[in-house]
């Protein structure tokens, strides 16, 4: 497990006056920066109230599952991640508050990874806290690693200027072709889309040693590796091939995004120093650092730790190279983004599934492909929003082909494209669960996972397609692992979660997640919502649920069963949920 600074080299001061923590406490929690739900403000003054009451010691995941969350005495961690994923979201709240409204705030309260006990120190009103470490993410432009509503708020950005701004974007784009038109596969493209570029510089090795050396070496090749593995990305090395790391490139390829870094041993403790600067204008967008103890680690297995952490954070969708971009195209769209415009476009759709967005950002992709044919990636999204128009019966009267053909078609194009590409993979996975053939798409979504398993975006996709072909227990660790991951929206996996536990007969939990989630525009949210409801013998609240559907999603339940079938794959499975919908009052076809 990779640690962070703030882990190992947290500077904890005495515990300040009560007075100055309640203080200080309020400040956080009455801040619009400080972007969290309710229940993680229970959280953060739960543990601020035991730690002030000397109780710091009992500070547990499973007393603030109990105290906090209102679980009961059978809580289990592994199963039920709650604990983690709000304390995730509250130190990213944390740091955003930090970072922009209390940068001169005589307390700084953190939580520490690795625990909940939460951490006090001080620092200069002079300036932002921390500001000489390279552990504290300085944001621009993004604002820092916040809320996820902060975050939602940057992709529908990106995504309103797609729909509203677009036109000036396509131009050279339209044609005579109907707009389902594909081109063929060996049109030779002469430019490709102007998808973001990251430099990865050698290491710096500061302690200059033998050991050192090597690992710098070592970490520089494994990052590289890594990042690759993400393909909305293009990976430079700042270095010519089969030279030293020591021989940077004279001219700097085109790239918007560098990423730096330097070790350092001191003793038996490894030190890792990274950032990310807007090569633009000179910014950090990020940084962090890491530390293991050499005498307990093999050093192979310490850089691979160390690269997927770095990988995940800056490559992943959500994460901080796409933060960056969305935050840019929203506020001043650049001239030449527009295949990769679209991309982002498509991620502040997926943020919450409206369907008032999704004919928008299909169109926007059709165009894409259509100027970028050997665009894998824009091919393996517009395969996804054709299956978002099946599964959540979006505009199914539209005079084109099937969904699911379109699905099939422009994934098998994305993955002859780049067979690397793990959104296409994934978007080929889902093509074959709906259609029915679910052996095969769990063996996509295994190759896809073994290729890149710091995607969680695909981890979480691929544990739920597992779990809903009946492998709950193993499913449902893998998306609880992913969402406690992702930097992003969660309410379409948080959903999912809440199908975990309806499943293991936990609606308490189930009714706790889906209550989380921000999925009210889509109609599947709501019919899941209906049939914990009526597990639960809510009936009032179920009603409403099923009024919702009946007016904005009849479709549902003209073929029910067969709609549950589509998504639950064992007869008894299935039985299971629509005893909930049945519950809730809505009426179940015989067959």
């Amino acid at each position: 497990m990779v640690q962070t600074r703030s882990e190992v080299d947290a500077a904890p001061i005495v515990l300040p006056p009560e007075a100055e923590v309640r203080a200080q406490l309020e400040r956080i929690q009455s801040s619009s920066e400080f972007d969290v739900p309710e229940r993680a403000r229970r959280f953060l003054a739960y543990v601020i109230d035991e730690v002030v009451a000397g109780r710091g010691d009992r500070i547990k995941g499973y007393s603030i599952a109990v105290e906090v969350f209102g679980r009961d005495s059978s809580f289990d961690s592994q199963n039920d991640p709650v604990v983690r994923i709000e304390a995730a979201r509250i130190r990213r709240a944390l740091e955003r508050y930090y970072l922009l409204a209390g940068q001169n705030d005589p307390i700084i309260i953190t939580i520490p990874k690795g625990g909940y006990v939460p951490v006090f120190s001080r620092h200069d009103r002079g300036g932002p806290p921390d500001a000489d470490s390279s552990s504290q993410v300085l944001a621009v432009e993004t604002g820092g690693e916040g809320g996820d509503r902060g975050w939602k708020t940057v992709f529908l950005a990106a995504t309103l200027f797609c729909i509203l701004g677009a036109s000036a974007l396509y131009v050279g784009w339209r044609g005579n072709e109907a707009p389902d038109a594909m081109p063929n596969a060996a049109t030779e493209v002469s430019t490709a889309p102007d998808v973001p570029g990251v430099i990865v510089a050698p290491f710096e090795d500061l302690s200059e040693t033998g050991d050192s050396k090597i690992v710098a070496r070592g970490l520089t090749d494994k990052v590289i590796e890594q990042i690759s593995k993400f393909k909305e990305i293009v990976v430079i090395a700042d270095r010519p091939p089969g030279t030293s790391g020591e021989t940077p490139l004279k001219v700097a390829p085109p790239a918007r995004y560098a990423l730096s870094g330097s070790v350092r041993f001191a003793g038996d403790k490894l030190w890792l120093s990274t950032r990310l600067v807007n090569r633009e204008n000179g910014s950090v967008l990020w940084a962090e650092s890491y530390s293991e103890d050499l005498q307990v680690r093999n050093v192979l297995e310490l850089e691979s730790d160390v690269a997927r952490a770095v990988a995940s954070a800056l490559a992943q969708p959500y994460g901080v190279i796409f933060r960056a971009d969305a935050s840019k195209v929203a506020s001043s769209p650049p001239d030449d983004w527009e295949a990769y415009q679209c991309t982002l476009a498509y991620y502040g759709y997926r943020a919450d599934l409206n369907p008032q967005t999704h004919a928008s950002v299909q169109d926007c992709l059709k165009r894409a492909v259509k100027g970028f044919p050997g665009y894998a990636t824009a091919w393996a999204l517009l395969s996804l929003t054709y299956i978002d128009q099946l599964r959540f019966r979006y505009r199914l009267d539209a005079p084109t082909s099937p969904p699911l053909d379109l699905a099939m078609e422009t994934a098998r194009r994305a993955v002859e494209l780049d067979p690397q590409n793990v959104r296409g993979l994934q978007a080929e996975m889902l093509a074959f669960f709906f259609r029915g053939d679910v052996d095969t798409a769990l063996n996509i979504g295994a190759r896809a996972f073994a290729m890149n398993p710091n995607d969680p975006e695909l981890s979480a996709e691929y544990g739920l397609r597992m779990a809903l072909s009946g492998q709950w227990k193993r499913g449902c660790a893998l998306v609880s692992d992913a969402v406690s991951r992702n930097t992003g929206p969660l309410g379409y996996f948080e959903t999912g979660l809440a199908v975990c536990f309806y499943m293991q007969r936990n609606y308490v939990a189930a009714e706790q997640w889906i209550r989380a989630a921000d999925a009210q525009a889509n109609p599947l949210y709501h019919l899941i919502v209906a049939a914990i409801l009526g597990q639960l013998e809510k009936s009032v609240d179920a009603a409403k649920e099923r009024r919702w559907i009946e007016t904005n999603a009849p479709g549902f339940l003209g073929n029910l069963r067969r709609e549950v079938a589509m998504r639950i794959h064992r007869p008894e499975d299935q039985a299971h949920f629509m005893e909930g919908l049945a519950k809730a009052g809505i009426p179940i076809p015989i067959r």
